[in-house]
């Protein structure tokens, strides 16, 4: 499976629409997040990390949590990407 592909883009989408509780419809690719939606605080990003580890079958380690890694609905799928290709 193509992790950058936009099905994989929406499911990243929907384990932050089901985390944040906001609507999935919302949520794009270039969609804004760190600094950007008030319901994304550090806790969070800490169960955003889980959910995601959760659903792709990845770990994220600590270094991988930055704000540009959550910038977007983008750069959090490319995140998943490169964890899965490692």
């Amino acid at each position: 499976m193509d992790v950058t592909s936009p099905a994989t883009t929406g499911q990243v989408a929907e384990v932050l629409a089901a985390t944040l509780g906001v609507d999935r419809e919302r949520l794009t690719a270039s969609t804004p997040l760190f600094g950007s939606l008030p319901e994304l605080d550090s806790m969070a990003v800490v169960e955003i990390v889980v959910a995601l580890e959760e659903r792709f079958g990845i770990t994220l380690d600590e270094e991988d949590i930055t704000a540009e890694a959550f910038a977007t609905v983008a750069s959090l799928t490319e995140l998943v990407a490169a964890r899965q290709a490692a």
